[in-house]
């Protein structure tokens, strides 16, 4: 049965094992997307935030908690649904173009060919309509060589849309170009989103792009620790690249309480405070919770 939400985490927790070691990469996460979103996750390395993408797409397996995506239990599917589900259901976008295209074919064959394995019957058609989605159609005949690194990265956002997906998973997707052409694959992910109504969900370092989705999630130590969520005042100048977004305070911040009732605080913010071990003190004046050092 189909919720109003795309993705559902529930106390989500990853467990990488060696020989030697555990890597605990998720702990706990919680967090909802719903269906149509256009969202950000950000993190420092290692936060977790490339694990939860991983397991969102389908290529690794969550260790303990619930996953549901598109309405679809990721904990119960065996290989062949697991393979049904990222044929049907997801699009990757990765940072590295090397991942996605393959280099001895034209920009027409690299879209071409998720489609081969597809129910797609006028295939022909709907690598040319996804070519003037990404304004390519005049590049269906180059090669990965033979295009820029924006480009590569637009027909890697044709690729990843070739199987009509319902989720959109883009790694870093403006990591590699520069800011106009950051701007111009942000506003492309603004109007498949809005034309296609298909659930985008961008990892990024980018605080400029950041700023220009409708919400934004942070995790940090394998949880989400606060999200940022775009002020009503500027809902409708999101595609206005005249604004400089490096100076604007165009979202409000919340920190996220989790089931027991706790928060991160930022370590910049225990920093200042002067906290110097693993005690605060807490207490409530006129309505507010203080936080202050012993």
């Amino acid at each position: 049965m189909l919720t109003e939400n795309m993705i559902e985490c529930d106390n989500l927790v990853k467990i990488y094992k060696t020989k030697d070691l555990e890597v605990l990469a998720l702990q706990g996460l919680d967090l909802l997307v719903e269906r149509g979103e256009l969202m950000a996750i950000i993190g420092n390395s290692g936060s977790g935030k490339s694990t939860f993408l991983n397991m969102i797409g389908g290529l690794d397996r969550p260790s303990a908690g619930k996953l549901y995506v598109d309405g679809k239990d990721l904990f119960r599917m065996n290989e062949k649904e697991l393979v049904e589900y990222k044929k049907k259901t997801v699009g990757f976008v990765w940072q590295n173009n090397a991942r996605n295209l393959l280099p001895y074919l034209t920009a027409y064959e690299n879209i071409m060919t998720p489609m081969l394995f597809s129910d797609e019957k006028n295939k022909g058609d709907r690598v040319m309509e996804l070519l003037d989605m990404v304004g390519l159609s005049h590049r269906k005949n180059s090669k990965l060589s033979q295009l820029s690194g924006g480009e590569q990265q637009r027909i890697a956002i044709a690729i990843a849309l070739a199987n009509r997906p319902k989720l959109l998973l883009a790694d870093e997707p403006t990591g590699s170009v520069d800011r106009n052409t950051s701007d111009y694959i942000l506003d492309m992910f603004r109007r498949l989103n809005e034309e296609l109504g298909i659930t985008i969900v961008i990892v990024t370092h980018d605080k400029t792009l950041t700023k220009k989705v409708n919400r934004v999630v942070s995790i940090r130590d394998g949880k989400t620790s606060s999200e940022r969520i775009v002020k009503e005042d500027y809902i409708n100048k999101l595609r206005d690249n005249t604004l400089d977004w490096n100076t604007l305070e165009s979202q409000e911040e919340y920190a996220v309480l989790d089931r027991a009732g706790r928060l991160q605080i930022p370590k910049e913010l225990l920093e200042e405070m002067g906290v110097k071990d693993n005690k605060v003190k807490l207490e409530v004046k006129d309505g507010k919770i203080v936080i202050e050092k012993p």
